[in-house]
């Protein structure tokens, strides 16, 4: 597995409106890895993800995705490099069924049948509500939805912003199995959250971001011994 990043981060800065919220952020993500981003409410995680789709601007520093510079790049264009991204809000079409949704995320081709299966495969239960209307799940079925959205055609790297808030422990569990198995499909991830257990459950590596800036990076494994009694990030 290589160490290379596939995606670079480098002296980023974002501002909106008159907020500075990124100031110089230096983050790597490493190809085939699970990068966990962490850090309190407010710190500029989610802005980050913003940033990188190019909902909004950097105004200085430069990101790259497999070597090519992205920032200059409108939201579409970054997508069809391989790059999918799921919102803390989820994004998900509430009039449509679960089969709509999936086929919304497809080429002109539609579903590619054996890819559908390994996606389902992740979430079993969306299989159950195939032609349910998702606005009609729960909120952790929402969640799978919406993660199973990003990737059921073939991406170079997920971004994920929050998938646990809000969820019940033993449906937390059930995503934690889930990212496990898309692991060991070697997709790249980017991953936000608060809570630690499934941080330190799926991480390979680690990025602490306070006031805009990364304070801290290395490996999950690391971060765990150093802390082994830490609480949400």
């Amino acid at each position: 597995m290589s160490a290379e990043p596939l995606l670079q981060l480098s002296g980023v800065h974002t501002h909106i409106g008159r907020y500075h919220i990124l100031h110089g952020v230096d983050l790597a993500v490493r190809r085939g890895r699970l990068t966990m981003l962490l850090g309190r409410n407010g710190a500029g995680k989610t802005t980050t993800l913003r940033t990188i789709m190019g909902l909004w601007r950097r105004s200085a520093g430069e990101i790259a995705f497999d070597g090519r510079p992205i920032g200059a790049l409108a939201t579409p264009d970054i997508a069809r490099l391989g790059i999918a991204y799921v919102p803390e809000t989820m994004g998900i079409f509430s009039q449509l069924t679960v089969r709509e949704n999936l086929l919304l995320a497809t080429g002109p081709g539609g579903f590619e049948e054996a890819h559908l299966d390994q996606v389902l495969g992740l979430f079993p239960v969306l299989r159950q509500k195939w032609q349910q209307a998702a606005g009609s799940l729960s909120g952790g079925q929402k969640q799978m939805l919406a993660i199973s959205r990003a990737i059921v055609e073939p991406r170079r790297l997920l971004i994920v912003d929050e998938p646990t808030k809000g969820l019940a422990p033993a449906i937390i569990q059930h995503l934690i199995e889930a990212f496990l198995r898309l692991k060991q499909t070697e997709t790249t991830i980017l991953l936000v959250e608060q809570n630690f257990h499934m941080a330190r459950s799926v991480g390979d590596d680690v990025a602490v971001m306070d006031d805009g800036r990364i304070v801290h990076s290395g490996t999950m494994a690391a971060l765990v011994t150093a802390a082994p009694t830490a609480g949400a990030a």
